[in-house]
């Protein structure tokens, strides 16, 4: 038998039952119980330290943004 044949048979396999229980096993990773607290710290995590809006500038209207 070829390496390619081989190879193609092992993809057509064992590959896949393997990519089947990764997927499977990252969806009850992500909605486990305890991963609740995680996920919402991680959506919010961009509100962290906001304590008020940048000045907007008076004549264009626009944010004021600093350039380094």
């Amino acid at each position: 038998m070829d390496t390619y044949s081989l190879l193609r048979q092992f993809a057509d396999s064992w590959m896949l039952m393997l990519m089947t229980l990764l997927f499977v096993g990252v969806v009850v990773y992500a909605f486990r119980p305890g991963s609740r607290k995680l996920q919402d710290d991680a959506a919010n995590s961009i509100f962290r330290n906001e304590k008020r809006p940048a000045p907007r500038d008076a004549e264009t209207g626009s944010r004021n943004t600093k350039e380094a």
